[in-house]
């Protein structure tokens, strides 16, 4: 795209104008090129993004053979002169390592995304100035209680996505989850997917989380937090996702949650051993796996809206 956009830049005066346009440059996506280099990342700031910018997504040299420097302080300096109204940066394999704090980022930024990307000690120790509001970490290695730590003096944070972050450990998020002092209590949405048992167990969902409203599971290990969302009485939305699950313990987390309004099930497997099965049991299909549940939830929640997507039922026979 960016290099067919470099083409239609060199044609005429007036297809120069147009391809500096900044409505073309709303949301700009290069996180699927190969090849972006720091040296392009300077062209693409020096003259075509601007005060137009929205969304950024750029993918990093962490898994090329040429690696070094990508995103420096001087760039995103740049970058918060030039595009004063970027709400949304998404970084995918970029090392920041180099960058002292997320300070740097532009103060404007609401939304950011970090995926397999790589961070220095103290890069969430300072709140940035930035009125940052979504945070989601995915898959980074060097994440660790540290940086969680320091994500309690955010104050504008109200969405947290964690997955799969090896580092943190149950200590480290029993520390940072109410009623501890100082902890993640201003989030009113929080995504969690982990294959650790003790990472779940840690959330202490049973002792409640005042305001929290929307809450999103996933992992092997989606049982223990299961059973204790009973507590989280402000809770509107819920989301498990690959998982496996028993219908008795949806059923039993759920009875009590009477503000829900969406509930969503998103390639989950749900077990049931065959005595228990009721001979007039509903047979399960493809588009509905789960027919007792779906029938059931919906006389416990009348008000909440159920969705099934690529689930399955497995019955043990053993």
């Amino acid at each position: 795209m960016f290099m067919n956009i470099m083409c239609v830049f060199r044609v005429c005066r007036r297809w120069k104008q147009l391809v500096k346009d900044q409505r073309l440059w709303r949301a700009v996506d290069l996180s699927t090129w190969k090849g972006l280099t720091s040296r392009v990342l300077w062209v693409l700031l020096r003259q075509y993004l601007g005060h137009g910018l929205r969304c950024l997504r750029l993918r990093g040299l962490l898994l090329s053979a040429r690696r070094g420097a990508f995103l420096t302080e001087s760039w995103l300096q740049a970058l918060r002169s030039k595009c004063p109204r970027l709400r949304r940066l998404c970084l995918q394999y970029t090392d920041l390592r180099s960058l002292r704090s997320c300070r740097l980022l532009p103060p404007s930024l609401q939304v950011l995304e970090l995926r397999s990307c790589e961070v220095s000690p103290g890069f969430f120790s300072q709140d940035p100035e930035a009125a940052v509001e979504t945070l989601v970490l995915d898959s980074v290695p060097s994440f660790c209680d540290q940086h969680l730590r320091s994500l309690c003096t955010w104050q504008q944070l109200s969405r947290l996505e964690l997955r799969d972050l090896s580092r943190v450990s149950a200590g480290g998020l029993r520390r940072c989850v109410p009623p501890a002092a100082q902890t993640l209590g201003r989030l009113t949405h929080l995504e969690l997917e982990t294959r650790r048992l003790a990472q779940m167990v840690a959330l202490g969902l049973g002792k409640g989380w005042p305001g929290l409203e929307r809450l999103s599971l996933g992992g092997n290990e989606v049982s223990p937090g299961l059973l204790s969302v009973s507590r989280l009485q402000d809770l509107r939305w819920l989301h498990l996702r690959a998982c496996r699950l028993s219908q008795k313990m949806v059923l039993r987390c759920c009875r009590s949650l009477t503000q829900l309004r969406t509930l969503e099930f998103i390639e989950v497997e749900f077990v049931e051993d065959e005595e228990e099965r009721r001979p007039d049991a509903a047979q399960s299909s493809e588009d509905d796996p789960v027919p007792e549940l779906r029938r059931s939830l919906r006389s416990l929640l009348p008000e909440c809206s159920v969705c099934f997507s690529s689930c399955r039922l497995t019955v043990n026979r053993d």
